[in-house]
């Protein structure tokens, strides 16, 4: 049945319709693993030398951003917040000291934590052309910001430099030389007596003392300058120097403000009368000078009758020169003073005086004054036994 093997019609023998044209592998290939698909490749710009040095460049800026940020930001946060010292501190800056230095010195006083902070925020402030010399009383725990606005202040320690009124020059100078806040030597000259002010100086740490008296000198010359201006007429002086050479005795004979218009009234009076003052002051002037009397000598009866330029029982008028530096007070009340015919006064005992208009009202007061010195002698040599 040629027609029948021919077609084939059973199918014995033929392939499926899905594997014809399939082409087969060897067992070996079959069992590798087909090539996975491969990376896109990068293009050109991604390559590019270029772009990753700017991509280096981009981070670094950002980090450095970041950094400072922070660097920016407890920075600040230490130059305001309190500082270490917990008690108040007293520092010195001297003068031409820089930003630096300054930060330094306060580090090593326990006033700052960190020296290059506060001068870092200092600058920052633009404040490092404006810290001042001075000596600064720095509080407790103040931060570096309030001891960088207080150095800009410059309100440095003050001290107090007294010279009362009655000091001769000598005794002035001396007291300059014994206050040891100021520097530098005294004038080798000493300026006139009754030259330098009696007032409260006030100065910072290592101020001259050349300058201390440069400035005694001026108060005390606008000071006569303005006074006597303003006297009264007909005063028997007939210079400056003769009215503060009144002056001058009258502060010493008096340490009581009410008294001294009084006082000098005296004096003007006997002037106008050509009576010799007989101030004793002036004896212990003429003998001693500037250096003064020492105070468990008294004065005896052989000093009265020593002649000397000073000595107002021997000579006529006034002396040459003041005996002392009078103050404001004695200068007013010679310029003005009052107006009285007294003549004379005395110790009343009380640390004032008694005064008259004659002699022998002033012999009385005399003998009520010497009866009193006798009483109370007598009672300190009872109580001392």
């Amino acid at each position: 049945m040629t027609g029948t093997s021919g077609d084939n019609s059973s199918g014995y023998g033929r392939q499926p319709d899905e594997e014809r044209g399939r082409t087969f592998k060897p067992a070996s290939q079959t069992l590798r693993p087909e090539a996975g698909t491969p990376p896109p490749k990068r293009s050109r710009r991604a390559r590019s030398q270029f772009v990753v040095f700017f991509n280096f460049v981009f981070s670094s800026i950002v980090f450095l951003v970041v950094l400072a940020g922070f660097a920016f930001y407890f920075g600040k946060r230490e130059f305001h917040q309190p500082g270490p010292s917990s008690t108040a501190e007293t520092v010195l800056i001297k003068p031409n000291t820089g930003v630096n230095q300054i930060a330094s010195l306060l580090e090593r006083e326990g006033v700052i934590s960190d020296a290059r902070i506060f001068s870092i925020g200092v600058r920052a402030y633009g404040a490092d052309s404006e810290l001042k010399a001075g000596e600064y009383a720095i509080d407790a725990r103040a931060s570096m910001h309030e001891v960088m606005e207080l150095l800009k202040s410059g309100k440095s320690v003050l001290y107090s430099l007294t010279i009362p009124e009655g000091r001769t020059v000598v005794e002035v100078f001396q007291r300059i030389q014994d206050t040891p806040e100021l520097s530098g030597k005294l004038p080798d000259e000493m300026p006139p007596e009754g030259s330098l002010a009696a007032d409260t100086l006030r100065f910072t740490r290592g101020m001259d003392r050349t300058a201390v008296v440069e400035k005694l000198l001026e108060d005390q010359r606008e000071l006569v300058d303005s006074i006597w201006e303003r006297r009264d007429e007909g005063l028997p002086v007939k210079d400056k120097n003769e009215f503060v050479t009144l002056a001058s005795i009258v502060e010493k004979e008096t340490g009581i403000a009410d008294e001294r218009p009084r006082v000098a009234a005296v004096f003007i009076n006997r002037l106008n009368k050509g009576m010799r003052l007989q101030s004793d002051p002036t004896i212990i002037y003429g003998l001693f000078g500037g250096q003064g009397k020492p105070a468990d000598r008294p004065i005896y009866r052989s000093d009265i009758d020593k002649k000397t330029p000073y000595n107002t029982y021997q000579i006529d008028g006034l002396p040459p020169t003041p005996i002392a530096n009078p103050g404001r007070a004695a200068l007013e009340a010679v310029a003005n003073p009052s107006q009285t015919d007294e003549l004379y006064f005395v110790a009343d005992g009380t640390g004032g005086h008694a005064f008259a208009k004659t002699l022998k009202e002033h012999n009385e007061n005399v003998a009520r004054w010497r009866k009193l010195e006798r009483e109370r002698q007598t009672e300190d040599e009872a109580g001392s036994n």
